[in-house]
């Protein structure tokens, strides 16, 4: 048996155990991901690796958009994994196209947290999350924009809005997270916020808010006086 299997997590934390118990839905995409890769590496556990897939490409949809070359150049997913991901995932997508629904709707703090909690709450770095919204408000996608360390995130305008404009956002929320556990915004966090919200502005993408993720709990930054859009 590989030791760096599903097998070789305990087991009342092993993604195929929670998704009998508690059901797919209750599950974090990357655990999702570790079931379909199965195994790990030397080097990265299935989880981390997992997670390393979440992170590298922002949202599921990226990743089922990038070929089998892209997906392996995650260190650890070689051909092979890349073609069970890339399968399932194309699996899904061709599912969603025949799915008739409405886009889900950030419209308080709260839908956006719900949105993205499950990629941000327990990442030991932060992670910096751009969620894009069309003329009507509905969720377009939400993508990782930057990729800090256990302390900081440093972020640049042109990677919040490139996707913006790739994707013809008409309006942005963004979101990322305190590994630490406590959301409270830092000096860093307002100046950062305020400075993408006028370049927001200026390209007529406007900001409407920027959520803090801690540990099962947030923080609005628009609630917290900010002036956004």
């Amino acid at each position: 048996m590989n030791s760096y299997s599903i097998h070789n997590i305990p087991e009342e934390e092993r993604p195929r155990e929670r998704l009998v118990r508690h059901g797919a839905e209750s599950m974090s995409s990357a655990e999702l991901i570790a079931i379909i890769l199965g195994s790990g590496t030397k080097e990265k556990p299935i989880l981390q690796l997992a997670q390393e897939m979440v992170s590298r490409f922002g949202s599921l949809r990226t990743m089922a958009e990038a070929t089998l070359a892209e997906l392996c150049e995650v260190k650890g997913i070689g051909l092979a994994k890349a073609m069970q991901l890339k399968a399932a995932l194309s699996l899904g997508m061709r599912v969603s196209r025949h799915t008739v629904a409405p886009r889900y709707h950030v419209d308080n703090p709260l839908h956006a947290y719900n949105l993205v909690k499950d990629e941000l709450e327990h990442e030991k770095r932060e992670l910096f999350v751009a969620i894009l919204q069309d003329t009507k408000g509905g969720v377009i996608c939400y993508e990782v924009v930057s990729v800090g360390t256990l302390t900081s995130a440093l972020v640049h305008p042109r990677e919040v809005f490139y996707p913006a404009v790739r994707h013809k956002a008409a309006s942005l929320v963004l979101a990322h997270n305190h590994p630490s556990g406590d959301p409270t915004p830092s000096k860093e966090d307002y100046d950062v916020t305020r400075n993408l919200i006028e370049v927001g502005r200026m390209m007529n993408i406007p900001i409407h808010d920027h959520i803090i993720i801690g540990n099962q709990k947030f923080v609005s930054m628009r609630q917290k006086g900010v002036p956004f859009c």
